[in-house]
């Protein structure tokens, strides 16, 4: 019953991370736009605007793919898929999650994956007859 909960709560967590994300991200591009369509002064200031440009351009990049990590996340929840392996299919720990609520993989095979260098994943666990599904431990 304790992960169930664990799972409930990082649900939330989720959930407000993605939408601080979505609000930042949006905040991010309007001002890029913004800043653009000001003209530049000296050359300093152009050099000076196209540098925090590209901060704030590498910035986004990284939310980007924070988000999607976390949309992905939220529809392993849906699926009933959070929390298990993409690699081995077993559980992955609740002191990773809650390090890293959007893992997929547990991280023995996490380490496999960085060590390998590619970052792909080495095979997928289908569903299988008899295995269990974490829908049963989380109903959205």
């Amino acid at each position: 019953m304790a992960r169930k909960d664990a799972l409930v709560n990082l649900r939330a967590i989720l959930v407000r991370r993605r939408d601080a994300l979505r609000s930042a991200l949006a905040g991010d591009l309007s001002l890029l736009k913004e800043l653009r369509s000001e003209s530049p002064g000296d050359v300093i200031d152009a050099a000076y605007d196209s540098a925090q440009d590209e901060i704030s351009s590498q910035l986004a990049e990284v939310e980007s793919r924070e988000l999607a990590n976390i949309e992905n996340a939220l529809e392993r929840m849906k699926a009933g898929q959070y929390g298990q392996c993409e690699v081995c299919g077993g559980r992955i720990p609740m002191a990773r999650l809650d390090a890293l609520p959007y893992a997929t993989m547990c991280i023995e095979c996490q380490r496999e994956v960085e060590r390998s260098g590619t970052g792909a994943v080495p095979r997928r666990v289908g569903d299988e007859a008899g295995e269990e599904s974490m829908s049963s431990e989380l109903e959205l």
